[in-house]
């Protein structure tokens, strides 16, 4: 059983919030920011994160392969691999926003369909399997891999933490990766393929027809093995999501604080979740995507995202975006005056 954050710094939060020099509830959303963050650390005022660490897990998925499969994303499976390589180089998109925000960030190969050795052995340190299986047609991994997969987050999580981390924040990059996330949700929440099936890469009509059609088939195939978090993940999911859950679940045995991005690190959540309650209390949703699987799973977890902006980009570029307004809520119940200080 997971140690919940702690409920009496949440209090002395909200009671030093009501004292500031402000209206009542004057900072919104900052507000419910600063004391969620000050529940995880365990202190009031809580500190702004400065050791801020952010791990992206790569990988393909069987659902991309073959030119019968290829309806699902606007961008063939290639892109994965060019867009490790990005990061490697630190010009991808959350890259940018890394070095804004003072955060360390790695790229990590769980699954890539491609042979990366040539960027070193720490990219690929942690791979469990080129690709996945099309999860419409047959499991996307074994259970051994699935085991391994989660271990290998575990580790990945433990790392990060033991590096200093006081806050986390875990990506994804993955051509086609939307489709088993969706399927994940629908499956951990009991949903239909039309409820969390969205445009991804920027699919057309018929695209997201065919991505839908994909997902029914794959929650009819895995069926009531979906009851079982372990057996869902191999039905459904991939090495790369697979890790995503068993990252989740470590910081939150640890006590380290997350800040999620979009829809794929929402649906190794629900996962997450189901493999040890308790894990969602240690998040926080950085933004909205436009993906229908995030918010139908945000709704149901309880998470107000910080951010709406249109974001889709993965990445976990929009928990790096939303950064600022953690640290922001943290500096602002430190910082500010009390209402009795102004007092004449």
């Amino acid at each position: 059983m997971l140690t919940a954050p702690s409920a009496t710094a949440r209090h002395a939060a909200e009671q030093r919030l009501a004292a500031l020099a402000k209206p009542t509830g004057a900072l919104g959303r900052l507000e419910d920011l600063a004391a969620w963050l000050a529940a995880c650390q365990g202190v009031c005022p809580p500190r702004p994160p400065s050791a801020v660490r952010a791990v992206v897990l790569a990988g393909d998925h069987g659902v991309t392969a073959g030119e019968s499969r290829d309806g699902v994303s606007a961008y063939p499976r290639e892109v994965t691999a060019a867009m490790v390589r990005a990061f490697v180089a630190g010009v991808a998109g959350a890259s940018v926003l890394a070095r804004q925000h003072d955060v360390a960030l790695r790229v990590l190969d769980l699954g890539v369909d491609a042979d990366l050795s040539d960027l070193g052995t720490a990219v690929g340190a942690y791979k469990v399997r080129r690709s996945s299986g099309s999860i419409d047609r047959e499991d996307a991994l074994t259970g051994a891999e699935t085991d391994a997969a989660i271990a290998a987050g575990t580790a990945i999580a433990e790392a990060e933490i033991a590096a200093g981390a006081d806050l986390l924040v875990v990506g994804d990059m993955g051509i086609g990766n939307t489709t088993p996330a969706a399927a994940l949700v629908a499956a951990s929440l009991g949903a239909d393929a039309e409820q969390v099936v969205g445009r991804g890469t920027g699919v057309d009509d018929v695209r997201l027809a065919h991505k839908t059609e994909v997902v029914a088939q794959a929650l009819r195939r895995t069926g009531r093995r979906a009851a079982d978090p372990r057996q869902r993940l191999a039905a459904l999911g991939s090495a790369d999501l697979a890790a995503g859950a068993g990252f989740l679940v470590a910081a939150a045995r640890a006590g380290v604080p997350v800040l999620l991005d979009g829809i794929v690190p929402v649906a190794e959540l629900c996962v997450a979740e189901d493999l040890e309650p308790g894990v969602v209390a240690w998040c926080a949703a950085g933004h909205r995507s436009t993906e229908p699987a995030q918010r139908l799973a945000l709704d149901k977890l309880g998470l107000e995202p910080l951010l709406d902006l249109g974001l889709r980009l993965g990445e976990g570029s929009g928990a790096l975006t939303a950064l600022p307004l953690v640290r922001s809520a943290a500096l602002l119940l430190d910082g500010m005056a009390l209402l009795s200080d102004l007092a004449p």
